[in-house]
């Protein structure tokens, strides 16, 4: 077998096996593997195995197994199902005894970032028969205020993901609690109130030296506790720190700051209006939660160590068992807009289709389970991951495939006018391998006008004429300059003689409705359907151009987001 033959075979599995589109070095291993001479010449197969791959992943998924199964069967029969690629043990855990946590900041819709803690904490709890809780930390009206819609949101988002909370808890309706250990723990000698200016403790801590306020007895903090509740300090005036070591080595961790006064007549809570003052920081708050709901494992990102040793110091004073708390490298996210910052900067809806939040990418077609699968297997991995528009699309690919209408759309149209000599029927399944789905059908009359891709045509007259998909073979004859129409007549043949002249087969539209195609971050684009995707709600695939979703109709408009190839 010739390295030529060898791509091809190997290529066309891999698009088999992953939703139609093959990877250069999934084939490149594949190759090597069956033969281990070609590792001498790498370098000279490449161009060789791309030239094969774009000819491959140009192709539908249903030509690909035709070919497949005609030119090298024992591929074919050689197809191994993926192993469902599931979460690794979690380290100190009992059957029926497991809890974890969600826990976002509602000040924004739910990102794709997001969705990694959520899945995987969700997958763990079920996995173990235990418990999932959903909690808001929400105490910072001023810096990360809280959207009031972002709560019903992301609790529809995760609904949508399929995970389901057993108890739900909003950290600014439980001050009152946090005020309560925060006595006991003043009480206890291991937090204290500090009126340092921010830039004199900064000298204390940079030197490695306590404030005078820390060895104050608690009778004194208690004093200047009340007087911050009764309003007689102002933001920045007064902090509540947690007493650590003073030498430890970061300087971060050194007497952290666990509560900090917010001017709530300024900054108002969208919850609880201007009623609370001092509010905890997300390390007081996170960490007594975790406690007092019997959280017992805490998945995070990695760059939350910090905060962990952060409550190590508070678990410490209160005398309490901590969590097992396990950090997941980063998670790089490429070709999605993903920083809530620029997402606010740009005035963008939480449902955009170019966002990375898990109501844009509904929007735009992705499917629930796709993200779960993408979030399982990148797993709990202490080093860096990265997820590529492309990953999740080749998972979509797979889920959405069998449920996806194939819909004739014709862009950059030209008219196209039928020379025959009598009326032509088209039978079309809505789907080659589904035929629940159903089919539809057109009926073309003698000298009927039609629509077709520019491009199609072009090629249709260097080859001397184009297969209309599922209505015949045409040949090429003339422009007719008065009607402004591309002139084809019927000839005799089907699939396999349209194929041995080299002819494109090609989709086509009569009587068609306009159709406006969003490439999302890139353009516009509009189209031509055929009349009968009016009825089409959902994923469609687009034919020969790839997977869309259905956003509406407007203006007797069909309004598509392409979703991937």
């Amino acid at each position: 077998m010739d390295i030529r033959e060898l791509a091809l075979k190997h290529a066309l599995r891999n698009a088999y096996l992953h939703g139609g589109k093959a990877q250069l070095k999934a084939v490149i291993t594949a190759m090597l593997a069956e033969n281990p001479e070609l590792k001498k010449k790498v370098k000279e197969i490449i161009p060789i195995v791309k030239e094969v791959i774009e000819e491959v992943n140009s192709m539908s998924v249903d030509e690909q197994e035709r070919i497949l199964k005609e030119r090298f069967p024992d591929a074919l029969e050689r197809k191994v199902k993926e192993e469902k690629k599931g979460l690794p043990p979690l380290p100190n855990a009992e059957k029926g005894k497991v809890k974890t946590r969600f826990a976002p900041n509602p000040d924004f819709y739910m990102t794709l970032g997001n969705a990694r803690p959520a899945i995987i904490s969700h997958e763990y709890a079920r996995m173990y028969d235990g418990k999932f809780v959903l909690r808001f930390e929400d105490t910072d009206p001023r810096t990360k205020r809280p959207l009031p819609e972002a709560y019903d949101a992301i609790k529809e988002d995760l609904e949508w993901l399929g995970i389901k909370w057993d108890e739900l808890y909003i950290q600014s309706l439980r001050m009152e609690t946090y005020y309560e250990l925060l006595k006991e723990l003043i009480r206890k000698g291991g937090a204290y109130v500090c009126t340092c200016p921010p830039d004199v403790w900064k000298k204390y801590r940079d030197a490695k030296k306590p404030c005078p306020h820390r060895e104050e007895p608690p009778e004194v903090h208690m004093e200047r506790l009340e007087k911050i509740f009764e309003g007689e300090y102002g933001e920045g005036e007064a902090v509540v720190r947690i007493k650590t070591d003073m030498s430890h080595p970061d300087p971060s961790v050194r007497d952290w700051v666990a509560f900090r006064i917010i001017d709530t007549s300024k900054y108002p809570h969208p919850l609880t209006g201007d009623r609370y003052r001092l509010w905890p920081t997300y390390n007081f708050a996170a960490g007594v939660d975790d406690y007092l709901m019997g959280i017992t494992h805490v998945l995070r990102a990695r760059e939350h160590r910090q905060n962990t040793t952060k409550q190590e110091f508070l678990y410490k004073h209160f005398g309490w068992k901590m969590p097992t708390v396990i950090h997941f490298g980063r998670l790089k996210l490429e070709g999605f807009i993903l920083s809530k910052s620029k997402m606010r900067e740009l005035g963008l809806k939480g449902d955009d289709p170019r966002l990375a939040t898990i109501r844009g990418l509904r929007r735009r077609g992705f499917a629930p389970e796709a993200i779960k699968e993408i979030m399982i297997s990148v797993g709990i991995k202490p080093s860096d991951a990265s997820i590529s528009f492309d990953n999740l699309a080749a998972a979509n690919r797979k889920i959405i495939d069998a449920k996806a209408k194939r819909v004739m759309v014709v862009t950059e149209p030209v008219k196209v006018k039928l020379l025959m000599e009598e009326s032509l029927g088209a039978k079309i399944p809505w789907h080659p391998k589904v035929p629940e789905l159903g089919y539809r059908s057109y009926e073309v009359k003698p000298n009927e006008l039609i629509y077709l891709n520019e491009k199609d045509v072009k090629r249709a007259i260097k080859r001397g004429g184009v297969r209309l998909m599922e209505l015949g073979n045409f040949k090429f004859k003339e422009f007719n300059v008065e009607e402004n129409a591309y002139v084809f007549e019927h000839e005799p043949g089907g699939v396999e003689e349209a194929k041995r002249k080299g002819y494109d087969i090609v989709q086509w539209v009569k009587e068609p409705v306009d159709t406006l195609i969003w490439f999302p971050g890139e353009r516009y684009v509009m189209g031509k359907a055929e009349p009968m995707a009016m009825e089409v709600k959902g994923w469609v695939q687009l034919i020969r151009l790839g997977y869309a979703k259905v956003d509406g109709v407007e203006d007797n408009t069909i309004r598509m987001i392409y979703l991937h190839e």
